[in-house]
């Protein structure tokens, strides 16, 4: 933990942003505030930042870019799990194209042997980026599943040692002038494309990162960090009988085996995912003024094929309303 510490002053060295960054040159004057002078601010006035919540693969990292790419926004990643390099594939982190320029902050950036950040920890150095953000006159948009690590920055009453969760100790005042926008999914439409695409990242070369991150040693080990992204101890009990150095064949046991990690990684990724929504509808009920999109339409529209149709949905039933959510925040004094 000491050395997660030392990094957190330097967060904001640690965004990634490609040269395809887009010009906001236009807003150089901005018809809103994100955060006044300090001269001329008043005590009680806060720091404006939009938070996208969601269920895993509820399309909250595409919602945080359309609406990053339309303001003048950088991205700070609430995942607990992304916030460590490696296993890119593995953890869903959003790819560098997929940025479309936009910065993003804590993604990537923590080794795993650098131990595990805390909830603690978390909200001081996305306290950190935040500020960092504001003061250049951009828009902070927190993006993550981890709900725990959003309370823990936002809630102006926080203690590390509390489960507020668990407690019902939730916080309803926060640091920030907070706009939330929930990106939800119906549960039948979302768990069917969670499943697809557990099967498409194993396609698309999962299990080869698996299989090169496999360590027997760590594998005994207690669980910290990256360690404890699905998909890691599920295979970690294949590759301790079939060791990735030694070349098998795949006969009906090695099959029966790899067949039993993809399908624990399917029953794990359903209950992160109503675990996250539970988490959500408790910040609510606490009093956080949480607006819901239905994302449903656009996610069936992918599972049904309709590929040309589900951008335009998306914009209509998901992007447009969310904006206009982030602007009537932006228009406040």
């Amino acid at each position: 933990m000491t050395e997660l510490i030392n990094l957190l002053p330097k967060i904001s060295d640690h965004f990634t942003t490609t040269s395809t960054s887009p010009s906001f040159s236009s807003h150089s004057h901005f018809p809103f505030s994100v955060r006044m002078n300090d001269q001329s601010r008043p005590q009680n006035l806060k720091d404006k930042i939009v938070v996208i919540l969601g269920a895993t693969g509820a399309g909250k990292s595409r919602l945080s870019v359309d609406i990053a790419t339309r303001l003048p926004s950088e991205i700070i990643n609430s995942d607990k799990i992304q916030l460590y390099k490696g296993l890119e594939i593995t953890t869903n982190q959003i790819t560098i194209p997929d940025r479309r320029g936009v910065p993003h902050h804590l993604l990537g950036y923590l080794r795993s042997e650098d131990g595990e950040l805390t909830a603690g920890g978390f909200r001081i150095a996305a306290s950190n980026a935040v500020s960092d953000i504001t003061s250049r006159k951009k828009l902070p948009i927190i993006a993550g599943g981890s709900n725990t690590f959003v309370h823990a920055l936002l809630a102006e009453r926080f203690d590390p040692k509390i489960d507020s969760f668990g407690s019902g100790s939730i916080c309803r005042e926060l640091r920030y002038n907070c706009c939330f926008v929930w990106v939800d999914v119906s549960e039948t439409v979302l768990f069917e494309y969670l499943l697809k695409r557990v099967d498409e990242m194993m396609g698309s070369g999962m299990f080869e990162e698996l299989s090169g991150f496999y360590d027997p040693v760590k594998a005994s080990m207690t669980r910290f960090g990256i360690r404890k992204a699905i998909g890691v101890p599920e295979f970690d009990g294949y590759f301790k009988m079939y060791p990735p150095e030694k070349e098998k064949k795949w006969d009906s046991g090695r099959r029966a085996a790899y067949d039993k990690a993809v399908e624990e990684i399917k029953e794990n990724t359903l209950r992160l995912a109503k675990r996250q929504i539970v988490k959500i509808e408790k910040l609510r009920d606490a009093g956080w003024d949480i607006k819901r999109v239905d994302a449903t339409a656009s996610f069936s529209a992918v599972m049904m094929g309709r590929r040309r149709e589900w951008r335009e949905i998306w914009e209509e039933q998901v992007l447009k309303p969310s904006v206009k959510i982030v602007n009537r925040l932006l228009v406040e004094d």
